[in-house]
């Protein structure tokens, strides 16, 4: 089966903490190396960016510079995942996805309320079967588990940013440049987003596309950057946000 022929170019930004100088993919572990290939062969043209300070300046500028028409598909995604879906399969998804003009972030797990505390993902939001999403942990395929939020698929407010999609013109309209006033660099990013997007008049989904998380990755609840940019984003938001 031959993929959809459409104009639309696809580009992935991928933040690491890989040192400058290793710029080479053969630097790369095989987990990212792996990463890249995948992307490459879904037609995705793939930017590593290595030792930045922000990750919201890492992707305002990685975007600046690709210059993406407004139908083009960006994904943002970590260094430490692994696509368990045929690429076609990713691909087509993605494609099919993004022709319906009112589509904004797609992703692998969020949910449709974002409470008063400004974590999606409680306990709260799982049992009222608020979450949608499945995402693999583990250092293999032989070795993961899966961490079940919901069904597979369907519309929510606020998502996680292992994996995020979005088309240029969603980006250039919400921005992707840090708030002013939030003194961490590297958090609520995901969550800043996919909001934006959505009180814009976007609808966000999370999409059957499989993801392994290599790393269990630093708790968010021990970083005090993380929580001192989620009390400026809820005292900046009228919470509780909800869709139907």
């Amino acid at each position: 089966m031959s993929l959809p022929v459409v104009s639309a170019r696809i580009y992935a930004f991928i933040c690491t903490r890989y040192r400058e100088g290793m710029e080479s993919t053969e630097d790369f572990n095989p987990t990212l190396k792996n990463l890249c290939s995948y992307l490459s062969r879904a037609g995705a043209q793939v930017n590593i960016l290595i030792g930045e300070n922000s990750i919201f300046e890492a992707y305002s500028k990685a975007f600046n510079k690709v210059k993406p028409s407004d139908q083009d598909i960006i994904i943002l995604c970590h260094d430490d995942i692994e696509i368990l879906n045929d690429v076609k399969t990713f691909s087509t998804l993605l494609r099919e996805e993004f022709k319906n003009l009112t589509t904004g972030f797609v992703g692998v797990a969020g949910s449709k309320t974002l409470t008063r505390d400004a974590v999606w993902w409680t306990r709260e939001n799982f049992e009222n079967r608020q979450l949608h999403g499945i995402v693999f942990h583990g250092e293999s395929k032989e070795s993961m588990v899966p961490s079940y939020y919901g069904d597979f698929y369907g519309k929510v407010i606020a998502m996680d940013g292992l994996f995020l999609a979005a088309r240029a013109s969603t980006l250039r309209e919400i921005g992707l440049k840090k708030p002013k006033e939030y003194p961490g660099e590297w958090d609520f990013y995901d969550i800043y987003y996919t909001t934006e997007a959505w009180k814009k008049g976007y609808t966000n989904k999370v999409l059957p596309i499989l993801v392994r998380h290599e790393s269990k990755g630093e708790s968010m609840y021990t970083r005090d950057s993380w929580d001192k940019n989620r009390e400026i984003f809820i005292r900046n938001n009228k919470l509780p946000l909800r869709c139907s």
